[in-house]
């Protein structure tokens, strides 16, 4: 009897594996089924936003160098505008075909810990483009817009800040996180709100001071600086926390350490430029006192003054243990773009210092620093990510519920395999147990 029970479960056992092995056959199949376009967009993660972000600071660096630029330098930074652009574009409409393909993934990087800070770096892309816009459609430039579309597309990057910035801040606070593994990377949630001074700034470029709007934008730039500010300052100090408990970061979160001179070199940039555009608001609309003007732009370029201090010694910080704390193979080369554009800030505040205080050192320092940004990163370690066939991907995109492009769902073998898993496991445990040779109970009769 228990020789028969036996010969029961290893025909059960050998027809599981063999269903087992039949479905996952045709799961191989579905796997080579995958496109490259699908491998793509269902890989695609907010941390290619750093890419526009480092290009955008290029041109940007650029256009602090002279105001009125020699030819071959202007075609310099417009050949870099256009290309933040297609970037940015690039990347937003391919994590909007992302979202309607594969809704899951979509959401997953959002509310993934590690990832879902990048959301906000969409907003910065924005503020880069709308800070070219300004400065290739002032008069001589390429682009001929006018100062109600610069207004209104300061006001947009406002709402889309506040759009962005909060419910992310929400989605992430909700969740635990391990002081040991915090980057500077983490303040990207307040980084938009904390550079809306500096667009801010670059629209009072184009607006008559005169005009109450002018004051808004002004006043407007103030408050979300110092909002922005004051919350990224408040990472920099969990930062200094974080490298005094297990030293300095290591691998790729090493270059995220160059994101802690970010937020005080924008702000001393914002300031210092707020400063210079409410001397004249501020007169000409006849508010506060006849020298309000003059107070807040020296109170801006001392506060600045102290912020730039901060700001080179943050860089200081994260470059010194760079080279021997950097691997040099990462296995996410994306997040190197990040140590250009913090490093923005500061430079340009460089070259600003350097106007007001009439420093020739400080204007020959800021376009070597510029001439750095070009040569930081190069384009085909960049993308060596998205070349890579990753097996993993094509994993995750087989068990997908999704139907994408060359993607067949794998949900009915799925939960046909389930369900025939379950009956097995049920119509074999009986047998089983007689087979081990469990006692069985005594009935009533014998009793």
């Amino acid at each position: 009897m228990s020789q028969i029970t036996l010969n029961n479960v290893d025909n059960v056992n050998t027809g599981y594996s063999e269903a087992f092995g039949a479905s996952l056959g045709k799961m191989s199949t579905h796997i080579t089924r995958v496109s490259r376009l699908s491998r793509i967009i269902h890989g695609w993660t907010w941390q290619a936003f750093p890419i526009g972000m480092g290009t955008g600071a290029v041109y940007v660096c650029l256009a602090g160098v002279d105001p009125d630029p020699p030819h071959g330098l202007h075609v310099i930074q417009t050949i870099f505008f256009f290309m933040n652009i297609v970037l940015f574009l690039i990347n937003t409409s391919t994590l909007l075909l992302q979202m309607i393909l594969y809704p899951r993934q979509a959401v997953r990087l959002i509310t993934d810990p590690g990832k879902g800070v990048f959301v906000p770096l969409i907003v910065l892309s924005f503020a880069t483009i709308i800070i070219g816009t300004v400065n290739y459609s002032v008069p001589g430039g390429d682009v001929r817009l006018s100062p109600n579309v610069l207004y209104i597309l300061f006001w947009i990057y406002i709402g889309f800040s506040l759009l962005v910035c909060f419910p992310m801040m929400m989605i992430w606070f909700n969740h635990p996180h391990d002081l040991t593994s915090f980057t500077p990377a983490w303040a990207f949630l307040v980084f938009p709100m904390m550079l809306a001074g500096v667009v801010a700034s670059n629209v009072l470029r184009v607006l008559d001071p005169s005009e109450g709007r002018a004051l808004g934008v002004l006043l407007t730039g103030y408050i979300f600086q110092g909002l922005g500010f004051f919350m990224t300052l408040f990472y920099i100090c969990i930062y200094i926390i974080r490298i005094m408990t297990t030293g300095f970061l290591e691998g790729q979160q090493a270059s995220g350490a160059f994101i802690a001179c970010g937020p005080p070199g924008f702000t001393a940039l914002a300031l210092m430029n707020l400063g210079e555009s409410a001397r004249s608001i501020l007169v000409q609309q006849n508010l506060v006192s006849p020298i309000a003007g003059e107070v807040w732009y020296a109170t801006s370029v001392l506060s600045a003054l102290l912020l730039f201090g901060l700001a080179v010694f943050f860089f200081a910080f994260g470059a010194l243990p760079y080279w021997f704390k950097l691997h040099h193979r990462l296995g996410e080369i994306l997040g190197c773009w990040a140590l250009t554009f913090p490093n923005a800030g500061w430079i340009l505040a460089l070259r600003k210092l350097g106007d007001i205080f009439d420093l020739e050192a400080f204007k020959i320092l800021e376009p070597r620093h510029d001439y750095c940004h070009i040569f930081t990163a190069t384009p085909e370690e960049t993308l060596r990510d998205m070349r890579t066939k990753r097996p993993d991907l094509e994993m995750a995109l087989a068990a997908s519920t999704q139907v994408g492009i060359g993607l067949v769902s794998a949900v009915a073998e799925e939960n046909a395999r389930e369900a025939g898993a379950q009956a097995l496991a049920a119509s074999s445990l009986p047998t089983s147990m007689s087979a081990l040779g469990t006692p069985e109970l005594p009935s009533k009769e014998t009793s």
